[in-house]
């Protein structure tokens, strides 16, 4: 008999669970049912949570504490103007993109209102059972499903029917589009189940991801004999032409290559790579902040590795090894173009016959750049002070803090929220790291430097400027002058906190009445690592006293449980290090009228402690506040929390 895949859909086995969910339907109007909480019950609240009420998820989330009222009010907004846009999206769908709201504890909420299974697989069989299927489905199939995070893991007899069905997983199946594919695939018994996001994560990295060739060569090669590299020992120079010889040896090109690789699927985001006392290469990678050896070859001279580095970076000459050089690196990396920015310095070593130098590499990976501030992860009371500052039409907004803070994410999302075709923003920065549409990036080089291109940039039109950095007084003048000539201004210095800002720029010798009125808003940022959610532990034995030490109430000790990093080695999560991921901190402090008042009031020098405890009376959450509020929820540890702000 003819297999038509439309009859087969429309078996009581094929069919998923909550017809309104498939269909492509108004979300608003289906969850105005009898499910619905009655409007009597919500009376004292106010009107839009009464609507909001209406919503079976929201409802739901609300009466099991997985979000609160006012994070309903804080989506309420955004919710009101994509249905103005005619976009038909449920009030839940917008509280899941909240980086204050745990998206997975929603999306399971959402699965199990709608009666969806929660799958039980275990991930070894289901990537072997990824692997053996490919041939199922074409490519463009598999592509669509891994865009839109939909996998079969397993095929399992139907209970009424006795025949075999697919399972297809995804971690939010109310998805109109995901029911949409599944049809598509025309299989003629299925059924769909929700897991965690992060577990379907793990079985598109692990099935479909490129694979490094790179080190899977390295590894079938044979260990490498020794090359019999000669050193002139009166002179200690490098026999050049045995040098050639080992470079030209696969091994280190797989090695190098494959390094570049690993460090853009590990998200990383430097390598360093060096010679160590023993003469060994260590090559380390920096993940989340974290430095963590990856790789150390110890079959090679360094120098040999050291040139094949500096031979496939450009504008870096691998002969001169006594200067400090600086080049690029790009490669198509999973068909996207990854650009790495090379810095080569000469380091001493106690090996009299070693050249030593030591490389770091930036990864830049446009993928990671974000064009949404809520994305940065900022508190919402800090989040909202930055909004405000940057929706002036002019002024200066400063970003402040040590190197590896995220000062250049935060400013590009923000640069992002002020770009239309209708203003001209022009930016100039040394280097120019990540290339942005509807931006002018204004190129430095030894004809143009910071200075000149700021006094030009006055005679470009501009209506937004970011200035990667004031360095010195002339930089820092001209920056100022643009904000006071009606000009939005972005730009970073490098202080510890909000308040030293100010009191850097006085230093410079910047007028403490240009300081206080071009200047919209301070903010010293920090970057916190999150404890990861697989395989975090609350803490058996909190120190009370040395909470309390920290800033910690005894209120807190009641309504808070302490996490701390679990650190399995086993955790696929966290590959063992116990944190996943990392989100910004930050204090704002806003220029007031009090604020510019105690600037205006310096003399001699800027009372940094009183322009402190100004700012938080004008409602400034301190970095050490904002990390002991995460702290309370779970999010990150006590000994990260010292880490990044101190005791």
């Amino acid at each position: 008999m003819q297999f038509d895949p439309e009859t087969e859909s429309n078996r009581p086995e094929n069919r998923l669970p909550q017809a309104p969910v498939v269909e492509d339907v108004d979300f608003v109007s289906v969850h105005q049912d009898r499910g619905a909480r009655p409007l009597a019950s919500n009376r004292g609240l106010e009107q839009h949570l009464i609507d909001a009420r209406r919503d079976r998820v929201v409802s739901r989330l609300l009466d099991k504490g997985v979000i609160g009222e006012h994070q309903v009010k804080a989506s309420w907004k955004e919710w009101q103007v994509l249905k103005k846009q005619d976009l038909r999206v449920p009030l839940w769908r917008v509280l899941a993109i909240n980086p204050e709201l745990d998206s997975q504890g929603i999306f399971i909420e959402a699965a199990r209102l709608y009666a969806f299974t929660e799958s039980v697989i275990e991930e070894s069989a289901a990537i072997e059972f990824i692997n053996q299927q490919r041939n199922s489905f074409s490519e463009e199939m598999w592509t669509e499903m891994v865009e839109h995070f939909i996998l079969p893991v397993r095929r399992e007899k139907d209970p009424s029917s006795g025949e075999l069905k697919w399972i297809f997983v995804t971690h939010d199946p109310t998805r109109p589009e995901v029911h949409q594919i599944i049809q598509r695939l025309r299989v003629r018994r299925f059924e769909l189940q929700f897991i965690k996001e992060s577990l379907v994560g793990v079985l598109i990295s692990s099935s479909f991801l490129g694979r490094n060739t790179f080190l899977e060569r390295l590894n079938e090669q044979q260990t490498a004999v020794d090359m019999g590299l000669s050193y002139d020992q009166e002179d200690h120079l490098v026999d050049e032409n045995a040098l050639e010889a080992e470079i030209s040896r696969s091994h280190l090109i797989n090695l190098f290559e494959g390094a570049l690789i690993e460090a853009v699927k590990l998200g990383a985001s430097d390598l360093h790579i060096y010679p160590d006392a023993d003469g060994k290469i260590q090559i380390h990678f920096r993940v989340d902040g974290e430095l963590s050896e990856w790789h150390i070859e110890d079959r090679f001279r360094p120098e040999a590795f050291l040139a094949v580095v500096k031979d496939n970076s450009m504008n870096v000459d691998r002969f001169d090894r006594d200067i400090a050089q600086d080049g690029f690196i790009q490669r198509w990396i999973d068909d996207v173009l990854i650009r790495f920015r090379v810095s080569v310095l000469p380091i001493a070593s106690p090996q009299q016959d070693m050249h030593a130098e030591s490389v770091v590499i930036r990864v830049l990976d446009d993928r990671k750049v974000l064009t949404d501030l809520r994305q940065i992860g900022l508190l919402e009371d800090a989040y909202a002070r930055f909004q405000k500052a940057i929706r002036q039409p002019h002024g200066m907004i400063i970003l402040t803090g040590p190197t590896g803070s995220g000062k250049s994410t935060t400013l590009v999302a923000a640069l992002h929220q002020v770009v239309t075709p209708k203003v001209n923003v022009l930016t100039v920065e040394d280097p120019v790291e990540y290339l942005m549409r509807g931006i002018r990036q204004i190129k430095l080089g030894p004809r143009l430097g910071l200075e000149g291109a700021l006094r030009a940039i006055l005679r470009h039109d501009p209506d937004v400027v970011m200035v990667g950095e004031m360095r010195d007084k002339e930089t820092a003048d001209l920056a100022i002058k643009l904000a006071n000539t009606g000009h939005l201004t972005f730009s970073t210095l490098h202080t510890n906190d909000a308040p030293s800002a100010v009191s850097r720029l006085f230093k410079m010798g910047v007028e403490p009445f240009l300081i206080a009125y071009a200047i919209n808003i301070v903010v010293a940022q920090r970057l916190m690592r999150k404890l990861c959610l697989s395989c975090k532990i609350p803490d058996p034995k909190p120190d009370f006293d040395f909470l309390r030490h920290l800033g910690f109430v005894d209120e807190d000790f009641y309504q808070a449980t302490f996490y701390q990093a679990g650190g399995h080695e086993k955790c696929k999560t966290c590959g063992g290090s116990g944190y996943k991921g990392r989100r910004a901190i930050a204090e704002t402090m806003l220029f007031t009228p009090k604020v510019r008042a105690l600037i205006l009031k310096a003399s001699d020098s800027i009372d940094e402690l009183r322009l402190r405890e100004t700012a938080v009376e004008e409602g400034m959450t301190t970095l050490q506040s904002a990390a002991r509020r995460l702290v309370l929820v779970g999010e990150t540890s006590i000994e990260e929390a010292i880490r990044v702000t101190g005791t």
